[in-house]
């Protein structure tokens, strides 16, 4: 297996091990600041602790740097920290914004919608890459790409029918609608975070250690100074599951930590996981062939979803399997992978089955 695939594989697997400890961490039961007992409710103070595993990133970086340049070897021989140091760092602030918001709201829709769900409506991210790109990077969307766009469209549609439909008697409508809308809205912010990277920071190589860990800091600074108004800010239901009934509890998040220190543990697990996770991307290069991005990420899929109805975390529904086919399809003919060549696309200048994909970001869970 080439060194590349090794490598994929098993940044796929270090993010499947991080959206297993969010889930195990949001579905922990622990005693609050109010004395009553709840689940660890908390999608900001989870997204500083997210930006925290990126800060590691730059951390390695550094210490990379150093140790290679004290031993005199050529930094561009080494494929971590090879690349273009001449820039302002405050370029990531835009990045780091749609981060933010992004992630906030992903923590949010998972807390309110299926684990499944979740997995296979971020795939809607595909979609709106590619709008945005057509029309602030100039790419034009090939034919294959708009049928791949239609087929997920319809997957996504049947994923969220099938949430609505075949919700458990227990889970409120509204909240599993709101939250599929919030992560669809996640994947957006999402697309222009992608659009933003690839216009702008590409073309200066910077390394990308380097890139992840200044979004962190960014990130990180950014949020841990809006935690401080977020106390004061009262919400409604859904958004409520905390004693104060405000935007994020951060006592109430520490008190949690404290009467139960698996949540820190999963909390610690989840920054290391997102460090490895970044630092293993940096190893191969850049972006990968999009068959191997795209079956990588099935599985990654296919095994949250089953582990998911194995620990009862939601109920198996045929028509979610029939959404996540229909996702699939969409993307096989989106990414133009080897079926598709007997339909010629590839004569009219079409993307190869090997051709690079969307360069995902390395911190998406």
């Amino acid at each position: 297996m080439p060194s590349g695939i090794k490598i994929a594989t098993i940044q796929q697997i270090l993010n499947l091990f991080n959206f297993l400890i969010i889930q195990a961490t949001v579905n922990r039961k622990v005693m609050g600041s109010d004395n009553k007992v709840r689940q660890f409710n908390h999608p900001f103070v989870q997204t500083c602790v997210m930006f925290i595993g990126e800060i590691l990133c730059l951390l390695a970086f550094k210490i990379l740097f150093s140790y290679y340049s004290r031993r005199q070897v050529t930094i561009q021989d080494i494929n971590v920290i090879r690349g273009n140091q001449n820039f302002n760092s405050f370029i990531f602030l835009p990045p780091a914004i749609f981060d933010i918001v992004a992630t906030s709201l992903m923590y949010i829709g998972l807390e309110m919608t299926y684990v499944s769900s979740f997995q296979m409506l971020r795939g809607s991210v595909i979609v709106f890459v590619a709008l945005l790109s057509q029309n602030f990077i100039g790419r034009t969307i090939k034919i294959h790409q708009w049928g791949g766009i239609l087929f997920i469209i319809l997957g996504l549609v049947v994923v969220g029918w099938s949430d609505f439909k075949f919700k458990e008697k227990s889970v409120d409508t509204n909240t599993i609608i709101t939250g599929d809308l919030l992560i669809i809205i996640a994947q957006i912010i999402t697309a222009c975070q992608i659009v933003y990277e690839e216009k702008f920071l590409l073309e200066k190589d910077i390394p990308p250690l380097q890139a992840v860990g200044w979004e962190g800091i960014f990130g990180f600074v950014i949020l841990s100074i809006l935690l401080f108004p977020f106390y004061y800010i009262h919400v409604g239901y859904p958004f409520e599951n905390n004693p104060r009934e405000v935007l994020e509890d951060l006592p109430d998040a520490i008190t949690q930590m404290i009467n139960n220190k698996l949540i820190l543990v999963s909390l610690l697990g989840t920054m290391i996981s997102i460090a490895f996770f970044n630092f293993a991307g940096t190893s191969m290069t850049k972006e990968i062939s999009a068959t191997t991005r795209m079956v990588l990420d099935t599985v990654r899929t296919f095994f949250i979803w089953i582990y998911s109805i194995i620990f009862s975390w939601q109920a198996f529904e045929y028509p979610q399997l029939f959404g996540f086919l229909i996702l699939l399809v969409g993307m096989v003919i989106y990414y133009n992978i080897i079926p598709i060549r007997h339909f010629h696309f590839y004569q009219y200048g079409e993307l190869t089955p090997e051709e690079p994909i969307i360069n995902q970001k390395a911190d998406e869970t």
